[in-house]
């Protein structure tokens, strides 16, 4: 199984789970595998059945939006890290 690394800003929708593991080929399925047990967290993270604008999506190491979006193929050894955007500051 894929493992899917929840950072702080999301895990109130996994109930506090840090870590997650999801099936799936690709992304879209891995993040489908998960969305689909935690349905506030698909609101967070996708927008009219694509990635939300302000959310980042790592797969083992490389952005996917550099690579094949949410098509990019994963393994069971893969590791996929979702990286909400953060504003603010002074």
């Amino acid at each position: 199984m894929t493992v899917v690394r929840i950072p702080p800003t999301l895990r109130d929708q996994t109930g506090g789970q840090a870590t997650l593991e999801a099936e799936g080929g690709t992304v879209r399925e891995v993040l489908d595998d998960v969305a689909g047990r935690f349905p506030a967290l698909e609101a967070r993270i996708f927008s009219e059945g694509d990635l939300a604008g302000f959310v980042n999506v790592y797969a083992d190491g490389e952005d996917v939006r550099t690579r094949d979006g949410l098509e990019t193929e994963v393994s069971d050894s893969s590791t996929v890290i979702l990286l909400p955007a953060m504003a603010g500051g002074r």
